[in-house]
């Protein structure tokens, strides 16, 4: 499978001067319960589709699955056809959130070899008119592409794995939920999976919430241990902002990276798995 030559990230003076280039997609979405689709129609940036990531990123949630599970590949296909999103589309996405939403569906489609980039500071950095109401578009023919399984990791991989010293896992999760002093009333129980390092998701960003630059990542994610690791796999509260560390991975130039979908909803969830709260490391 061919890597995508686009990078993880671009600017709004990208988007503008390629705008007829790429399907843009609007992908917020809100912890809070706050509608995405319903901020999409007050105003997102013209043209843009929208993805929902409870329906079309994730199949539904469940106890095995966790929160956001990865769907299958037929109904992804299904979901990005009906986006205009075809086998040889480049995708832009955007949400308003740092890119800790748009992530998702930028790395599952970098996962499969399409071109795909967030725009870097989000919303936020759109300066032109926005465009109220819905969007509707053509749908076309996208082929299904089972996941690859080099970049994913199941619950009953990651728990044989917890012992392997070359295996880095991370967790997105702000510190808080990190160590459970912060526990999500979405969560079942406080803490993160053993051996774990703290690697949330806002430090992939400089002071001015763009990206930060390669080398600043490659020395945070260096000090977490990524040069020596085989395997970076990370998780999150339900795979979502986890995949923000590893498109932040991808730009500081570390390869052999995975997600885990079930994150911390799925390992959480389930009393037989051991748990670790605090940082023996701080």
């Amino acid at each position: 499978m061919s890597e995508p030559t686009l990078p993880v990230a671009v600017s709004s003076d990208w988007l503008r001067e390629h705008r007829d280039q790429v399907v843009l997609v609007d992908s917020r979405w809100y912890m809070d319960g706050r509608s995405g689709r319903e901020a999409h129609r007050a105003g997102h940036v013209p043209g843009a589709v929208f993805a929902d990531v409870d329906t079309d990123l994730a199949a539904p949630a469940s106890p095995d699955g966790g929160r956001h599970p990865l769907p299958s590949a037929e109904d992804f296909a299904r979901s990005l056809g009906a986006l205009g999103i075809g086998d040889t589309t480049t995708v832009v996405v955007y949400d308003d959130a740092g890119g800790s939403v748009a992530a998702r569906m930028v790395w599952m489609l970098r996962a499969l070899g399409t071109p795909a980039a967030f725009l870097d500071g989000g919303l936020q950095s759109w300066t032109g008119p926005l465009e109220e109401g819905e969007v509707t578009v053509d749908p076309v023919h996208r082929t299904a592409i089972p996941w690859p399984t080099d970049r994913i990791v199941t619950t009953e991989e990651l728990r044989e794995e917890l012992s392997a010293p070359d295996r880095l896992l991370l967790d997105a999760r702000v510190y808080g939920r990190f160590t459970g002093a912060e526990p999500a009333p979405v969560d079942a129980r406080a803490g993160h999976v053993p051996g774990a390092r703290s690697a949330e998701w806002p430090a992939n960003l400089g002071p001015d919430g763009l990206l930060a630059a390669p080398e600043a990542l490659r020395e945070r994610f260096a000090a977490l241990g990524a040069d020596s690791a085989r395997t970076v796999t990370a998780y999150c509260g339900s795979g979502v902002t986890a995949c923000h560390d590893l498109l932040a991975l991808e730009h500081a130039g570390y390869g052999h990276t995975r997600l885990y979908p079930g994150s911390w909803s799925r390992w959480g969830g389930d009393e037989s798995l051991p748990l670790e709260t605090g940082d023996p490391r701080a």
